[in-house]
C-alpha cells in the first residue's frame, strides 16, 4: 500500500524588479551653466526688453487703448518687460535658467521700487524744506514770537525737538522693561496664561493709533485727572510701542539655542540666572533691533499726541505740567496752514525728524553691537597694541644705551 504525500508548500514568488530605462541624453558634450557673473547678452536682454516694453506701452496708450495715468502705464510696462525678457532668455537658456532669471528680475525690481520710493520721500522732503533748513534760528528758537506771516528768519522748532526727545525717552523707559520682561515670560513660562497674553499682544499689534490716544485720554486725563502733558503723550506712545517690543523680543528670545540654556542649568545656575546671564546677553543684538522697531513706531505718531499732549508754540521742558508739542504734531500744525512759509517749516521739521531717527538708530546699533565676543576681540587687540608699543619702546631704549658709550669713546 503506497502513501501519497501532499506537495510541499512553495514560497511565494518574489516580485520582479523592473529597472527603468535610462533617459536619453543629448548627444555632444554637456553644456556648462554659468551661475555667477554678468554677460553682455544678459545686459542686452535687459536693456532691449526695457526699451521694447516702454515702446509698446506708448503705442498702446496712444493708438490702441485708452490708457491714462502713470500707474496704469507703469503696470503695463512692467508686465510687458517680464514677458519680453522671459522670451529673450528662453532663446539661449533652458527652462530652469529662464525661471531663475525671471525670479531674479522680479526680486530686483521690487527692491528697486522700495528704494526709489524711499529716495523720493527723502528728496521731496528735503527739497520742500530747503528754504527753512539753512537758518540757525530754525534750530534755536520756538514759535512763541513768530506767526504764520513772519519770514523764515523768525521762529524755530526747538520746542518740538525737546518735546520729542523727552516723550520718547519716557516711553522707552516704560516700554523696554515691560516689553522685555513680558517676552521673557512668554518664552520661559509656557502655559495657558502665556498663550492668552500672546494672543492679546498680537491683537494689539494692529491697534489703530487713535484708539491708543483715546484710551489714555479717557483713563489718565478724564478719569485720573492728569493734565494734557508730555507724560500723558508718553503713555499713549508706550501703548503703541509695547506690542511691537513684546512681539519682536519674543521672536528673538526664541532663537537662543537650547544648548546654551542646558549648559548653564547643568553647571548649577537657576532658570532666572540663566536668563539674566545667558539668554539676554546672547540676544542683545536682536533686542536692540526690537527697540529700534518700537522707537520707529512711536516717534512718528501724531494722533495719540494730538489727543494727550495739547499744543503750544513755546518751549516746555516739564513733562508733567502744561502742553508739550512733538515733531510729528508740529509737522501736522505747520503743513495744514495755507502760508508757504509755514509749509516750508513743516517740511523742514520732517527733515529734522528723519535725521533724529537716523541718529537714534545709529546710537542703538552701536550700543547693541557691543556683544561679549566683540568686547573680547577689542580687549585682545588692545593688549596686542600695548605689547607692541612696549616692545618698540624697549628696543628704542636698548639702542639708546648702546649709542651713549660709543659717543663717550669718540669724545675721549
Amino acid at each position: 500500500m503506497t502513501t501519497t504525500l501532499p506537495p510541499a508548500p512553495t514560497a511565494p514568488a518574489a516580485p520582479r524588479t523592473v529597472t527603468p530605462a535610462p533617459e536619453a541624453r543629448p548627444s555632444g558634450p554637456e553644456r556648462r551653466r554659468e551661475l555667477s557673473g554678468t554677460r553682455i547678452t544678459d545686459a542686452l536682454a535687459l536693456v532691449g526688453s526695457g526699451v521694447a516694453a516702454i515702446a509698446l506701452t506708448a503705442l498702446l496708450a496712444s493708438q490702441l487703448a485708452p490708457i491714462q495715468g502713470v500707474p496704469a502705464c507703469v503696470a503695463i510696462a512692467t508686465v510687458l518687460f517680464v514677458l519680453l525678457y522671459g522670451t529673450l532668455v528662453s532663446l539661449d537658456e533652458d527652462a530652469p535658467a529662464v525661471r531663475d532669471r525671471l525670479v531674479m528680475v522680479t526680486v530686483h525690481g521690487l527692491a528697486f521700487v522700495v528704494l526709489a520710493t524711499l529716495a523720493f520721500i527723502v528728496v521731496f522732503t528735503l527739497a520742500r524744506g530747503a528754504s527753512a533748513l539753512p537758518h540757525l534760528n530754525f534750530y534755536r528758537e520756538d514759535m512763541s514770537l513768530a506767526g504764520p506771516l513772519d519770514p523764515l528768519t523768525t521762529g524755530g522748532i526747538v520746542h518740538a525737538i525737546a518735546g520729542t526727545l523727552i516723550q520718547i525717552t519716557i516711553a522707552l523707559a516704560i516700554t523696554i522693561p515691560l516689553g522685555v520682561s513680558t517676552a521673557v515670560f512668554l518664552t520661559e513660562i509656557p502655559g495657558r496664561f502665556s498663550r492668552f497674553v500672546r494672543t492679546v499682544v498680537e491683537a494689539m499689534t494692529a491697534l489703530p493709533s487713535i484708539v491708543a490716544g483715546l484710551f489714555i485720554y479717557a483713563t489718565a486725563i478724564l478719569t485720573l485727572g492728569l493734565d494734557k502733558s508730555g507724560f500723558a503723550a508718553s503713555l499713549a506712545i508706550s501703548v503703541m510701542m509695547l506690542p511691537i517690543m513684546i512681539r519682536s523680543s519674543d521672536v528673538v528670545l526664541r532663537l537662543v539655542p537650547h544648548t546654551l540654556k542646558e549648559a548653564s542649568i547643568g553647571l548649577g545656575a537657576g532658570q532666572w540666572k540663566t536668563v539674566w546671564n545667558v539668554v539676554l546677553p546672547t540676544s542683545r543684538s536682536g533686542l536692540t533691533t526690537a527697540i529700534i522697531l518700537a522707537t520707529a513706531r512711536g516717534i512718528g505718531e501724531t494722533s495719540p499726541v494730538l489727543l494727550t499732549s495739547g499744543f503750544t508754540a513755546s518751549l516746555n521742558l516739564d513733562p508733567l505740567h502744561g502742553p508739550m508739542v512733538s515733531l510729528p504734531l508740529a509737522i501736522f500744525q505747520f503743513v495744514k496752514s495755507p502760508e508757504p512759509t509755514m509749509i516750508a517749516r513743516g517740511f523742514g521739521t520732517a527733515a529734522v525728524l528723519m535725521l533724529l531717527v537716523v541718529v537714534l538708530f545709529v546710537i542703538a546699533r552701536i550700543v547693541g553691537g557691543q556683544t561679549p565676543a566683540t568686547k573680547e576681540r577689542r580687549r585682545v587687540r588692545r593688549e596686542r597694541l600695548v605689547r607692541s608699543v612696549r616692545a618698540r619702546t624697549a628696543a628704542a631704549g636698548s639702542n639708546l644705551t648702546r649709542l651713549v658709550p660709543s659717543r663717550r669713546q669718540e669724545k675721549s
